[in-house]
């Protein structure tokens, strides 16, 4: 087929022969570079990960090789068409570049259609067949296809534009192929469309390729999700079965070994409350705990405390963490000690952890405090309308130091005490030292006129819980009731 001009544009030199040669050696080398970093991906591998990859570079490699045809093609430059009467080219080799691209030019003027040999076989018609007219061509396409069609054809006839868009045409044979068609008006001396001309490009594989890869990457981004909430479901279950919610104020008598939820009707000794503050960026369940535990000698173990993290590992530490702490307080293990074990459990755990505790063990007949801590915020004591910070004993982060051991420190409270034990992300934006001058300033009014911890609680909420915080949060309350 002749070559065409538009009116408002120069014809462009070739490239050279050998700077095409040039280009199809660098493209043969990516493609040998290509194709052994994907024979070392298996094929039909049970990671989803793995089957995406190997679409990736099969579709890479497709379109490699279809760009070393192209060049090849434009290194030869093989004969153009003449029109209908050109004698038939040999049979192309199957699937091979010259099978796959084709070009036309319809005249406008004559109503005159011209093909080249190569068309016929991207559009499966019989060589010896006239070429389609613009109105007869799109008989060959499908039916939901024809208006993108019709609407390419008519802004290139009308509006001058160039065509770039693909649909699908139904063969002789019944099979179904995608064509690609890119196109220019001809003009005329007086500026009109004289003709238009087209390369019609067969990309059924490339598109199935591709196809491939989306799916699969569809598949892998499904089985993630799936992965995810899996995930999410089970460390939502490990916090709920060691963070029972808490309604109301739960009285632990000092009767009997008996947990904070099942605490049964006695001579109250300490009233205590706490809550759990999700984090508001999203479904994410980190380590924070707290705890209240009724002791066989009458005393009552309070703990709180943060495992770096989220997730099911960090939820599965945590309860393995909560579980030691509860079975050594049972044995009678002092909280300087039994920090010091729980920082040996944390290093030698198979997937090492950070972690944060404060342990309190109380005596109600002495009202005797003593309690350690291991890199975690001092508890604070409410009295007469006044809030302080213990005095912490050295305590570094739990599973830091190999062989620290921790100390301890004992206060001796009143009656109408309150204590009130949290984690790092209870005041958005502070911590340390700074997040302990925020609580006692913002919750000292408050709290001196409380009746019930559960009223603390509440008022720590409206102070600090309605704010968007990063992680999530615990805070425990214990008031001394006699």
């Amino acid at each position: 087929m002749p070559s065409h001009l538009s009116a408002d544009r120069s014809a462009a030199q070739p490239p050279g022969r050998g700077s095409v040669d040039a280009l199809i050696s660098q493209t043969r080398r990516l493609k040998g570079d290509v194709d052994a970093v994907r024979r070392d991906t298996p094929a039909d591998g049970a990671d989803p990960q793995e089957r995406f990859q190997r679409a990736l570079y099969d579709l890479a490699l497709h379109q490699l090789n279809d760009l070393d045809e192209h060049l090849a093609q434009l290194r030869d430059d093989p004969p153009r068409a003449s029109g209908p009467q050109s004698p038939p080219p040999p049979a192309p080799r199957h699937d091979s570049l010259l099978s796959r691209v084709g070009s036309a030019e319809w005249n406008l003027l004559t109503d005159e259609a011209s093909w080249s040999p190569e068309l016929y076989t991207v559009l499966g018609r019989d060589p010896a067949a006239p070429p389609l007219t613009l109105d007869e061509l799109p008989s060959l396409v499908l039916d939901e296809d024809r208006p993108r069609l019709t609407s390419m054809v008519t802004g290139c006839l009308v509006d001058a534009r160039p065509i770039d868009g693909e649909f699908r045409v139904l063969r002789p044979d019944g099979g179904v192929r995608t064509v690609h068609m890119m196109g220019e008006p001809v003009l005329g001396a007086d500026g009109s469309t004289a003709s238009m001309w087209a390369v019609l490009r067969d990309v059924s594989e490339l598109r199935r390729c591709r196809r491939a890869v989306s799916e699969t990457r569809d598949s892998l981004h499904h089985q993630r999700q799936a992965a995810a909430q899996t995930e999410h479901r089970l460390a939502v279950e490990l916090q709920e079965a060691v963070l029972p919610a808490w309604h109301g104020s739960l009285r632990l008598p000092h009767t009997g070994p008996r947990t904070a939820a099942h605490a049964h009707v006695g001579p109250p000794q300490l009233d205590i409350a706490a809550r759990h503050l999700p984090s508001s960026t999203g479904p994410r369940i980190g380590g924070d705990w707290y705890d209240a535990l009724d002791l066989s000698d009458g005393t009552t173990l309070l703990s709180v405390g943060d495992l770096t993290g989220h997730g099911v590992g960090v939820a599965s530490a945590r309860a393995m963490l909560l579980g030691a702490v509860r079975g050594m307080a049972m044995a009678g293990t002092a909280p300087g000690p039994l920090l010091t074990c729980l920082n040996s459990l944390l290093d030698a755990a198979v997937q090492p952890a950070l972690g944060s505790a404060v342990c309190l063990r109380y005596r109600p007949g002495t009202r005797l405090l003593v309690w350690a801590r291991a890199g975690h915020p001092a508890p604070l004591l409410f009295r007469g309308g006044m809030g302080r910070a213990l005095d912490a004993p050295d305590g570094v982060l739990l599973g830091a130091s190999p062989g620290t051991s921790y100390g301890q420190a004992e206060e001796t409270l009143e009656p109408g005490d309150l204590l009130l034990l949290h984690t790092d992300g209870l005041v958005p934006g502070h911590a340390g030292a700074a997040a302990t001058h925020r609580l006692l300033a913002a919750l000292s009014p408050h709290l001196a006129g409380a009746a019930t911890a559960q009223d603390c609680v509440r008022a720590v909420v409206r102070e600090f819980g309605e704010q968007r915080r990063e992680d999530d949060a615990c805070v425990l309350v214990a008031r001394v009731t006699a």
